[in-house]
């Protein structure tokens, strides 16, 4: 009986590392639904980007107040966890604060007070944050599209990450005491938790303070194991996603839209009065697709169906969207959460029968509209916006694509443009000959 807590530290750890590691196949999977995009070119470029931008949080910067105190929170909470390698270790084996034995007295004191510390930022980033989205009102974490879900996500990450963080004080607390008292070996610094907590639990017996601190280790131990795998359920994927999805970025000059090879090369057959068009297409040569455009989530690229898992509803995108400010219904932070939806109801149609079965719904018009789609300036204000560099913007270019070229479905105003560019080689509805009057004078 006295390995009955290894044992069932072992289970639980087993068990939340499995669930965890079924959770990312399922992601990987749902990614894998989409058409493969080749972005492994310019990998140094990639590496500096993905380590400038998610890991340094550069983008997030640019608004000070907000993009510190997320660093307090992602560098502190990420930091912190390396605990978690102590903490498996001492439950699998019984001993207490393990890497005091690998550190040394004086470097582990450093280690153990930067945590604390580092804790206390993002205690303080996790209240600021709270009350900012709930009650001091910034328009984009109050609009319409947060209602229900988005909103109970975002404030149940920050009250697991307030509870983690306070369990770790009582933890170092109540060992703290226990050590001054000589019943614990004197393993460590707690500047934070001996200042703030150590008076309190002075006055509490030795066994309570034994219970406490194995009470919070354990609390500890199992809010991180259900906090990785709520991730699957949250926005908070981006924990993980921002890395992928800042590397398989579009590094492309913002506002060059991809030309299809196979239309390139029907209007190059048509501008050579020797080539013939029935020939066979070469080696290496694009071939006309199945379906022009994206109707629905398996016509989109798999950089784009990753974007979807990896946003993190933060509504800058939306925020500076001219359509949006504008009051029109468009909002680039919901075209990207409805791709994400539609993506995980197709994934349940996986897990259900076992493959996709047609459930009669599709991206287009069942989750993001015409309306919505033909809003967009295609300014570019979003993708420039984002702090983990998701692409929106492709998305609709992408239906927007499908309804020109598949369905004829442009509004009239765009329908006249074309008509006009294919008979006069102009947007403008005047004669060829007419095309230089501009310069006469």
């Amino acid at each position: 009986m006295q390995y009955i807590d290894n044992i069932i530290f072992l289970i639980l750890l087993v068990a939340g590392f499995g669930l965890f590691a079924k959770s990312l196949q399922k992601i990987y999977r749902n990614i894998r639904l989409g058409r493969e995009i080749n972005r492994n070119d310019r990998k140094g470029e990639r590496w500096e980007t993905m380590a400038r931008v998610a890991m340094g949080q550069s983008k997030m910067v640019k608004r000070p107040v907000a993009g510190i105190l997320h660093l307090f929170v992602y560098v502190g909470f990420v930091i912190i966890n390396i605990e978690l390698v102590e903490i498996i270790v001492d439950g699998i084996f019984g001993t207490h604060r393990f890497l005091s034995s690998i550190f040394g007295h004086g470097f582990y004191n450093f280690f153990t007070a930067t945590l604390e510390v580092l804790a206390l930022l993002v205690v303080i980033g996790v209240v600021v944050f709270f009350i900012r989205r709930n009650f001091y009102g910034v328009k984009r974490l109050t609009m319409k599209e947060l209602f229900g879900w988005p909103k109970h996500d975002a404030n149940w990450i920050l009250i697991i990450e307030f509870a983690l963080m306070m369990a770790f004080f009582k933890m170092n607390a109540s060992d703290w005491v226990l050590q001054q008292r000589g019943l614990l070996p004197e393993h460590g610094s707690f500047p934070i938790s001996s200042t703030i907590l150590g008076p309190v639990f002075n006055n509490f017996g030795d066994g309570f303070l034994f219970f406490t601190e194995k009470a919070a280790w354990w609390f500890h131990f199992v809010g991180i194991l259900f906090f990785m795998n709520y991730l699957y359920y949250s926005k908070h994927l981006h924990i993980i996603l921002a890395f992928p999805s800042t590397w398989y970025a579009n590094l492309e000059k913002k506002g060059k839209f991809n030309n299809l090879e196979s239309v390139t090369k029907e209007i190059k057959l048509m501008m050579d009065p020797n080539a013939d068009p029935y020939a066979a297409p070469a080696e290496g040569e694009a071939e006309v697709p199945s379906k022009f455009g994206a109707e629905d989530i398996f016509d989109l690229n798999q950089v784009q169906l990753l974007n979807a898992y990896s946003c993190t509803e933060c509504g800058r995108c939306t925020s500076v969207c001219p359509a949006n400010i504008t009051g029109k219904k468009l909002s680039p932070r919901l075209i990207l959460m409805k791709t994400r939806d539609r993506l995980e109801e197709v994934g349940r149609n996986i897990d259900k029968n076992g493959s996709f079965v047609d459930d009669g719904k599709k991206l287009l018009n069942d989750y993001i509209t015409k309306e919505e789609l033909w809003a967009c300036t295609t300014c570019n204000a979003c993708t420039d916006a984002c702090p983990v560099l998701l692409d929106p913007l492709s998305i609709i270019f992408e239906m927007r694509r499908f309804l020109v070229m598949e369905q004829s479905a442009a509004p009239q105003e765009l329908n006249l443009m074309m008509t006009n560019v294919e008979n006069n080689a102009a947007p403008w509805q005047y004669n060829q000959a007419d095309r230089l009057n501009w310069a006469n004078d």
